[in-house]
Order: structure tokens, then C-alpha cells, then sequence
């Protein structure tokens, strides 16, 4: 019954993946001895523990995700104690900062040319 309340990941990219579920659920939370601990209970988890499950696997990709997040998660926790928002996130275990990527036009023109077609009118 115990063992039910727990996560456990079937190999390292699901760890890793929950890992960065995990961090992107907390990083604009508000700042507590708590969640400070909890979040270097991850970085040690990524630096040992999963770091090692991925060298086991024999997969250099996955190693280094695991130092770049332990990185990014690092940044969190000096930017955090200086009393600002962190200003990005973890994606695909690495850091992509807010606000980037492509900009879609959201506005649709409805003309009266080809039946239910919309178009955008570049």
C-alpha cells in the first residue's frame, strides 16, 4: 500500500521528465525553507541518482540533460534567494527563458470568398 503513494519512473527519461514536471510546478511558488530543501533534494537526485542510472544506460544525451537541469535548477535558487522571478523554464531538460518562440496571428478574417475557409490575410 505504501509503495502505491509513490512515483516510481520506469527508466531515466521518465525520471527526468517528472523531474522537470515537478520544477515547472513550483518555480514561481513563493520562496520557504521547505520548498528549498524539497528543490535541493532534486538537484542531488539529478546529480547522483540519475546521473548514474543514465551513465548505466549508456546514454550521453541523457547525462547530459541531467547536468544541464541541475545547472538551470542551481540559477533558480540564486535568483530566488535575491528576491526575483525566475524569468524561464524547463523544456525538453533544458532552460528556455519566457516569452520565446514563435508568435502565431490570432486574428481571423472572414470573407465571403470560399464558403466556411478562413484566411488571415497576410
Amino acid at each position: 500500500m505504501t509503495e502505491d503513494r509513490y512515483y516510481q519512473p520506469s527508466d531515466v527519461t521518465d525520471a527526468l521528465t517528472e523531474v522537470q514536471k515537478l520544477f515547472n510546478s513550483y518555480r514561481n511558488a513563493p520562496l520557504t525553507q521547505e520548498l528549498v530543501d524539497y528543490h535541493n533534494n532534486l538537484i542531488n537526485r539529478l546529480a547522483g541518482d540519475l546521473r548514474q542510472a543514465a551513465e548505466a544506460e549508456q546514454r550521453t544525451d541523457l547525462v547530459r540533460a541531467c547536468d544541464d537541469m541541475a545547472t538551470a535548477m542551481r540559477g533558480w535558487t540564486s535568483v530566488r534567494l535575491a528576491g526575483k522571478p525566475y524569468a524561464g523554464r524547463l523544456r525538453h531538460f533544458k532552460f528556455v527563458a519566457d516569452a520565446t518562440g514563435p508568435k502565431f496571428k490570432r486574428h481571423v478574417v472572414k470573407d465571403h470568398g470560399s464558403g466556411t475557409h478562413r484566411s488571415s490575410r497576410h
